[in-house]
């Protein structure tokens, strides 16, 4: 409180600039193909019925969502059968990875970071946000350290009335 009695947000006139790490996560609906269901058996892949497969894919479902492509078994499988997939899928889907759902985010994050321009945050003091609703991928953190240390005043992580210092000018 003032001398006056008023209660002071201190936080609010810090001069702090919060990033809220989860704003770089794009929207939209994630969904994986696993080639085990194209799998004979689930367990080999045979050439003629895996291209009879994905020619009568129905690719509306995957209409501007975000593709992880993976195997779930430990099958063989032929790079060209995920390189068939996503020629199915490109123009259709609006990002095709290979791997799993954390490797499609950690692809997501990075693009976003990496396009984003952080030149506002020039010579500010920045608190990126440590509590999220959605899972960050620690990487899209690093990431942002790299982009900001360069530019900053100061970098802090956490939230307002408890951060931990990562770095001062």
């Amino acid at each position: 409180m003032s001398e006056q009695g008023e209660i002071v947000n201190k936080v609010a006139n810090s001069g702090l600039v919060n990033i809220d790490v989860a704003e770089f996560r794009p929207k939209g609906k994630r969904l994986g193909i696993d080639l085990r269901d194209f799998l004979y058996e689930g367990l080999i892949l045979r050439e003629k019925d895996f291209r009879e497969q994905v020619e009568n894919l129905d690719v509306g479902i995957y209409e501007n969502t975000f593709v992880y492509l993976y195997c779930s078994t430990d099958a063989i499988v032929p790079l060209w059968a995920y390189f068939l997939l996503t020629s199915k899928l490109e123009g259709v889907a609006k990002k095709i990875v290979f791997g799993s759902l954390g490797e499609l985010e950690l692809v997501l994050f990075h693009e976003e970071i990496q396009k984003f321009d952080f030149s506002d945050y020039k010579d500010k003091r920045v608190l990126i946000r440590g509590c999220s609703e959605v899972e960050i991928p620690t990487n899209a953190y690093v990431e942002l350290v790299q982009k900001l240390k360069p530019m900053v005043k100061s970098l802090m992580f956490g939230e307002a009335c408890s951060s931990v210092p990562i770095y001062k000018k």
